[in-house]
């Protein structure tokens, strides 16, 4: 018998396919848009700027200093050529960097937005925001800041270098496993989010052999859209602050961060959501949810220790600190020293324990 629940679909338009970047100027025109500045990192500078041709006399140029993390004086850079150009409206191209910049502006202006994800980041699909101030990252939640519409062009993704593709992926996998034991969860999102992991379980290892496979990219762009809309609907809990904390400050790179810390989270949260467990680990034709995940990193070969990104031992007890200064929904009680512990873990890349060893510890 199904409890009680609340689903609220959030206002959004998407386009999916092969080739649909060629409608940009027919969705910035219904829009509305008639001088749009395209946003991009400084490594997909070049890509941009050939969208920003597509659109003809609706452009107003290319920004393309967008930052991981999203710090504030970059975004005060970027309004400055939003108001010199008397800009309308973005257009955001890449990943979470340039995405989170979009959205950063349009909180400040009200400006419409659309996203080109060339990555599985599923940032596109969320009215949240993470910005980065004096060495520490605050998220809000706010449907100002949610794109108006998202053109996904798998296309565009066959050249994401594989690497990228590793742990791009796993930060979408990431989305849909804490959408299934989140507060706010229901059964709609929790369809969405199995079958979001499923799919991007399935298409990764492909990729990661075929770069270029027109199949496994779209079923993993397919993924990564759900894994986008279950963030998006639902909260956040323990994995996704950890990852906040640890990127905004300590300056971690931001999808590398999610694909080390996601199986310790869920090792974490094992024995207080037995059902979300079950759920990863059937997605991941796995025996363990958590243990299933660190085991597709390593298949991937993607990073699986905090060490190897950079973070320094002596700061495990300050991310500790923070991580649990504030309280926020997580369905195990935040534990300072387990938290402790599980950093640990990550920091020096050790296989969790499996969700059955957790939750008989917790029960003993």
């Amino acid at each position: 018998m199904l409890s009680p629940f609340v689903y609220e679909a959030l206002p959004m338009r998407v386009l999916f396919g092969n080739g649909t970047v060629a409608k940009l100027a027919f969705e910035a025109e219904r829009l509305g848009m008639k001088r749009v500045l395209v946003l991009s990192t400084p490594e997909q500078a070049a890509q941009a700027q050939d969208i920003a041709t597509t659109l003809g006399p609706l452009s107003a140029g290319v920004f393309s200093q967008a930052t991981m993390h999203t710090p504030s004086h970059i975004t005060e850079l970027a309004l400055e050529v939003v108001r010199r150009e008397a800009v309308d409206g973005v257009v955001s191209v890449g990943g979470g960097s340039t995405t989170g910049l979009g959205k950063a502006i349009a909180l400040r202006t009200d400006l419409p937005q659309i996203v080109i994800p060339t990555t599985y980041a599923g940032s596109e699909m969320t009215p949240i925001l993470g910005e980065t101030n004096n060495g520490e990252k605050v998220t809000q939640r706010t449907l100002k800041v949610l794109p108006e519409t998202t053109i996904y062009d798998v296309s565009l993704t066959l050249s994401l270098p594989v690497g990228l593709t590793a742990t791009s992926g796993m930060n979408a996998i990431a989305h849909a496993v804490e959408a299934l034991y989140a507060e706010e969860g229901n059964p709609i999102i929790s369809l969405m989010a199995e079958d979001a992991i499923a799919a991007l379980a399935a298409a990764l290892p492909v990729i990661i052999e075929k770069p270029r496979d027109l199949e496994a990219r779209t079923r993993a762009q397919y993924g990564a859209w759900l894994c986008g809309v279950a963030l998006g609907s639902v909260g956040m809990a323990l994995h996704h602050k950890l990852c906040h904390v640890l990127g905004g400050s300590f300056g971690l790179p931001h999808a590398e961060t999610h694909t080390v810390v996601l199986p310790h989270a869920v090792a974490y949260n094992a024995a207080a959501a037995p059902e979300a467990m079950r759920r990863i680990a059937r997605a991941l034709g796995a025996s363990d949810a958590a243990g299933g995940l660190h085991d597709i990193a390593r298949k991937l070969n993607a990073p699986t220790a905090l060490a190897a990104l950079g973070m320094k031992e002596s700061d495990l007890d300050r991310a500790a600190d923070l991580a649990t200064a504030k309280p926020y929904p997580n369905p195990r009680p935040l534990e300072r020293t387990a938290i402790r512990a599980l950093l640990e873990d990550a920091f020096r890349g050790a296989r969790p324990k499996s969700s059955n060893s957790v939750i008989h510890g917790a029960a003993a």
